[in-house]
């Protein structure tokens, strides 16, 4: 098939809900929209985020040691957990899914790790609350002990918070790359991936959250993928959001983009970085493009018929 191509699909929150059992009924129509890229004949892999899924877990297993009947669980830890299980249930329903329309393809989870510099400034200022909510006197107790910082999350309670540092390497993109060459469907990078420094006897985990749409923008360009397509909760990227002259946006050059960022038109903590994950992968090959729209328009938008556009003109 002549327009085919390699596409990162990152999938947004709304895609797998909140418990595993939302999830596990969630993540069936998800693999509907994902089959049908494969079905078209494009080699997709696919990564997710894991917000909800990694603070179950931390929280859990922070209670467990709290009383006793478990040790404490390293945050980076954690990260592989909800890696393991989300992987999980995405391989399953993407299975269930190829074997329904006879689709003879493989899928493959890998736990993924993603370098991060050890010197980013993102670890002078950790922003990123996980965890259980503490009093103030649990956290000031903990904060003496472990050295980490404490900040009270929205009238709630007191939550640990660690780094957001910028993703520099994908550990695993070889493996990634060389399983796709085999048209075998990789679920990869999850929740941005394990955050891991480089020290001298070697890799080493850290504590800290990785934006998962930079890091699915990274591995794309490790693997030479030809696409990114970011799934989020809307079917296009809006300027003057909220207003009453909101418009959407279709096909939008990376010059047009970048504007459009510089002039502040993205929040920060959702829209603008899937928009910079997108540039970033525009902007390192002529031929490379990015979509951002909703998992329900993702077949139309392959098809140029919905979502928005990024592209090098």
């Amino acid at each position: 098939m002549a327009d085919t191509k390699r596409i990162v699909v990152a999938l947004g929150g709304n895609a797998l809900g909140k418990t595993p059992e939302e999830q596990l009924q969630l993540i069936k129509d998800t693999a509907v929209s994902l089959v049908n890229m494969i079905e078209a004949g494009h080699e997709v892999m696919i990564t997710h985020g894991n917000g909800p899924q990694v603070g179950m877990i931390k929280v859990a297993t922070d209670e467990a040691a709290k009383n006793g009947s478990s040790p404490t669980i390293p945050f980076a830890e954690c990260g592989a957990m909800s890696q393991g299980y989300i992987g999980y249930h995405l391989a399953q329903a993407l299975d269930n899914e190829l074997n329904k329309r006879k689709i003879d393809r493989e899928v493959s989870s890998i736990v993924t790790q993603t370098v991060v510099d050890e010197k980013d400034p993102a670890f002078e200022n950790p922003t990123k609350p996980v965890g259980a909510m503490l009093t103030k006197e649990e956290a000031d107790k903990a904060a003496a002990e472990t050295g980490n910082k404490y900040v009270e999350d929205s009238g709630r309670g007191w939550r640990w918070v660690v780094a957001s540092p910028r993703p520099t390497r994908v550990v695993e993109s070889k493996v990634i790359d060389s399983l796709m060459k085999d048209n075998i469907v990789v679920i990869a990078s999850g929740g941005g991936g394990i955050p891991v420094v480089e020290r001298e006897d070697g890799l080493s985990g850290v504590p800290a959250v990785i934006d998962k749409d930079l890091s699915a923008s990274l591995l794309a360009r490790q693997i030479d993928a030809d696409q990114l397509v970011i799934l989020t909760a809307v079917e296009n990227i809006a300027v003057n959001f909220n207003k009453p002259d909101e418009k959407q946006l279709d096909e939008v050059t990376v010059e047009e983009m970048r504007k459009h960022a510089d002039d502040g038109q993205f929040a920060p903590g959702s829209m603008l970085p899937k928009v910079e994950a997108c540039l970033e992968f525009v902007e390192s090959g002529d031929a490379r493009s990015a979509i951002v729209t909703s998992l329900e328009k993702a077949g139309e938008a392959l098809d140029g018929k919905a979502g928005t556009h990024i592209v090098n003109k």
